[in-house]
């Protein structure tokens, strides 16, 4: 299994040249979807729809957004809520919980893990992981990067 993909547009953000990624290789157009935010779902939890107005608007600043990536939104965004909700119980009720064989891992732990890997990896293909943030950051503004000398 090898790497994800990134979308065309955020290759290009991280490029050296016009219409080059970071490695100088020439970015192909994507397939011609309308560059337009998807509308939350309804059933987004509290938390997911919070989530989901944070990030939407930077996304779509960017044109790294469809109507066709609503699901895997919505999904990264559950994937955020359950990892607050677990990480919430363990610090509120801590690691570990008593139990008849002794002194167990507090479950909500292994939620949060799970959780936080399913974030990082929805993250990861809308480009909000942080080795990603840089690109994100020069690729939100109009104006040239003063320290691309392609630019």
């Amino acid at each position: 299994m090898g790497r994800t993909a990134q979308p065309a547009a955020l290759r290009l953000i991280k490029g050296r040249a016009p219409g080059k990624d970071s490695a100088g290789r020439e970015v192909k157009a994507g397939p011609a979807f309308k560059r337009l935010s998807p509308e939350a779902p309804e059933w987004l939890s509290e938390e997911a729809a919070a989530e989901w107005a944070r990030v939407v608007p930077g996304l779509a600043r960017l044109d790294l957004l469809k109507p066709e990536d609503r699901a895997a939104l919505a999904a990264y965004c559950e994937a955020w809520a359950s990892f607050r909700v677990a990480t919430e119980a363990v610090q509120r009720e801590g690691l570990t919980i008593e139990a008849k064989q002794g002194l167990l891992p507090h479950p909500a732990v292994g939620m949060a893990r799970a959780a936080g890997r399913e974030v990082r990896a929805w993250a990861a293909h809308f480009g909000l992981t942080p080795s990603t943030e840089q690109a994100l950051a020069r690729g939100s503004e109009n104006e040239p990067d003063p320290d691309n000398p392609f630019g």
